[in-house]
């Protein structure tokens, strides 16, 4: 009260001043010109309510919302360490660009890392370590089951789901002509496969959420027909059930109308300049055994395809009984992706981001378990998605049972993220998470699909040259047993000691 006050008193002062001393003074009135906008602004201050500060101290109230608007670029090159940066820190940061422009990604000095810290993870390397000669730096795996007539031979780093909308048109062909020159698979999201997924001929799988995009009628239920004209463009590799997803397991989506432009409109099958909504949940299955049926008939709609679904793990009973599904109705998926609670998304509620979904390991190690329970594993690959940046983190993710990672965050930062946290508000300043026309006009295409193809090769290179100082002759051969974990200063525990293995053929016996 006091400054406001002291404002206002001082602010007449000023005012009487110069009526008094204009006649008199004229030239001096022109360095007194400053002084009139801040008295306005003052006035301004005081008379609105919607802001304590800015009422009880004017001018100066202004100075809190300014440096708070700047604090995640101060806290981000100023403030954070190399090490506790999140969502992802500056070490990873680095990596991902270096790798993506192909420049020196070793580090001096040693690790920055407490490895005596609860935590710490590492791999035990072998006195009789594989050269670069005999190791396989761009391994694969076959997906599809035994009822899939066009199985798919995928590299073991993809990119995960991103849809045209979230990201830009520039964006999503940067990462598209990447994966083509790299020959790994994009992920469409569930935004419907556009014309941008298209025009490189990169390997796509197609996601389908819960509206539908891409195959919904106008009532906004799934549509067959639809699915079959775009199922069976050759381009589409497999084909993704999105159940939930980590950032935000359980929540539906909205289109905005304000985002829900004419192309984007007829992309994804509704009608332009409307609000659209995705429900929490699909309306094509209710249970288990109508989710194994709706697998069969997109197998079947799309020539048979590897079909296969993307959850994070909620309730473990309701994947037991999709388990229990596969088994008495003899319909397999042909995949399943796991997705952990870490996961990234352009808009989340704080709530859903941080306290709902199983985290990544939790959930791929019980899934994994689960499956092997039920003696399923050997038919269906395990895809796991979520915070994978570096070699280490594919070879970690692989022995708690994934044959196959994807990565969404990495692939952004390769195009040009800058981790600017402007996703959800269409400002992102590199023209990645925008439709802002003259944002994402700064990325190049051509540039950036580079960078896109190197990191995806760097890493496996990285991965691979892992594997072989492990010891380890084939992918098969890794497992939990590959990676410590330090629970405390003076213990440590290998990870089939903290996610213990199930007896295959367990869960049948229990059924």
């Amino acid at each position: 009260m006091k400054v406001r006050k002291t404002f206002i008193i001082l602010s007449i002062l000023v005012l009487a001043t110069i009526a008094i001393i204009t006649p008199f003074y004229l030239p001096i009135l022109w360095s007194l010109i400053p002084i009139v906008p801040l008295v306005i602004i003052g006035y301004s201050d005081i008379l609105q309510k919607k802001q304590t500060i800015k009422r009880n101290f004017p001018v100066l109230g202004h100075f809190r919302y300014m440096l708070e608007a700047i604090r995640p670029e101060i806290m981000q090159y100023f403030v954070e360490t190399d090490t506790e940066g999140t969502p992802i820190n500056r070490q990873f940061r680095s990596l991902i660009y270096q790798r993506s422009k192909k420049v020196n990604d070793t580090v001096p000095f040693g690790t920055q890392l407490n490895v005596y810290k609860s935590g710490y993870e590492w791999m035990d390397h072998s006195m009789y370590a594989r050269g670069d000669k005999e190791i396989n730096d761009k391994p694969r795996k076959m997906v599809g089951g035994p009822d899939c007539k066009k199985p798919y031979l995928a590299s073991i780093l993809n990119i995960s789901a991103m849809s045209f909308g979230s990201l830009s048109k520039n964006a999503i062909m940067a990462l598209n002509k990447g994966a083509k020159k790299g020959r790994f698979a994009h992920n469409t999201g569930e935004g419907s496969i556009s014309p941008y997924h298209l025009k490189y001929g990169g390997d796509l799988i197609w996601q389908i959420g819960t509206g539908y995009f891409g195959c919904r009628t106008d009532e906004g239920e799934f549509c067959s027909d639809k699915f079959e004209k775009n199922a069976t463009l050759d381009k589409v590799k497999m084909i993704e059930i999105k159940i939930s997803q980590g950032a935000k397991p359980g929540h539906g989506g909205i289109l905005p109308a304000a985002k829900n432009t004419e192309e984007i409109a007829k992309i994804r099958g509704v009608k332009p300049h409307t609000d659209v909504h995705s429900p929490p949940s699909h309306s094509a299955f209710s249970n288990a055994d109508e989710l194994m049926k709706f697998i069969k008939l997109l197998r079947d709609k799309s020539g048979g395809k590897p079909i296969g679904f993307k959850l994070c793990i909620g309730k473990k009973s309701e994947f037991i009984e999709i388990c229990e599904a596969i088994v008495s109705t003899g319909i397999k998926p042909d995949f399943i992706t796991v997705d952990g609670g870490e996961g990234g998304t352009g808009a989340a509620p704080i709530e859903f981001s941080n306290s709902l979904g199983m985290p990544l390991k939790d959930g791929l190690s019980f899934a994994y378990d689960t499956l092997v329970g039920f003696d399923l594993k050997q038919d269906i690959t395990l895809i796991a998605s979520g915070k994978v940046f570096s070699g280490f983190h594919i070879a970690r993710t692989l022995a708690l049972g994934a044959d196959m990672v994807n990565s969404a965050r990495a692939m952004m930062m390769t195009i040009g993220c800058i981790q600017a946290l402007e996703c959800n508000t269409n400002n992102c300043p590199v023209g990645v998470a925008t439709q802002n026309k003259s944002l994402m006009s700064g990325l190049n295409v051509d540039d950036k699909a580079k960078r896109v193809t190197n990191f995806h090769k760097e890493t496996l290179h990285s991965f691979s040259e892992l594997i072989g100082a492990s010891g380890i002759n084939k992918l098969e051969e890794l497992n939990r047993k590959h990676i410590n974990r330090r629970v405390s200063m003076n213990s440590v525990l290998k990870y089939d000691e903290i996610f213990p293995y199930t007896e295959k053929g367990s869960l049948l016996k229990q059924s």
